[in-house]
């Protein structure tokens, strides 16, 4: 760290306050470098430390920051509320109005930290699916574009169904056509 702080002043020669930001569970709790021999101290390197296990992922979820947005899946939180913490991301990236490139950065690295199973996904999608910016987040250049075309397929097929259960149509037909599992379709029978 001091390396890269004495890189920085160099460039720059502007005033720099080093922040070492942890993402692990431990207790580290050193917040300097010191530089000495037996006969005499050379330099003692002050900076402040972020312990992101140590912080509550809901404090910053009002926050317009796209680094607080990022960290987040770094930060404390139970093992049950990822879904959560990710939804949250996903408005928070929303809101924040970023442009694709910015959003493709904070979104690569929230996803290298917080992964969810297949599960948990479907899960977040049906979740998404509910808010009023629903349609903004599957717009996420990211992974969620191809999930969105999918739903939309999904969704396109089951109305095209529909309508031809309102005709009158076959079941197996409407399930040769539309690739439905005759199952599904029975399903929109009912409603």
């Amino acid at each position: 760290m001091y390396h890269y702080f004495s890189m920085l002043y160099n460039k720059y020669q502007k005033p720099i306050i080093p922040i070492a930001v942890f993402t692990h569970k431990g207790e580290w709790e050193e917040n300097q470098y010191t530089m000495e021999f037996p006969f005499f101290h050379v330099l003692t390197f002050n900076y402040l430390t972020l312990h992101l296990k140590k912080r509550n992922w809901r404090d910053y979820i009002h926050s317009d920051n796209p680094a607080a947005a990022a960290l987040m899946s770094e930060m404390g939180y139970k093992e049950e509320e990822k879904i959560q913490v990710k939804k949250e991301f996903l408005q928070m990236i929303t809101r924040m109005e970023l442009n694709s490139a910015k959003q493709r950065i904070v979104y690569g690295f929230f996803e290298v930290y917080l992964k969810l199973t297949k599960q948990e996904e479907e899960q977040l999608m049906k979740e998404i699916e509910d808010l009023p910016e629903a349609e903004r987040i599957l717009e996420i250049p990211i992974s969620y574009e191809e999930k969105g075309k999918e739903l939309g397929k999904e969704i396109g097929k089951k109305e095209v169904a529909m309508e031809m259960l309102k005709k009158g149509l076959d079941i197996n037909l409407i399930a040769e056509v539309t690739h439905l599992k005759r199952e599904e379709i029975e399903g929109l029978k009912e409603r």
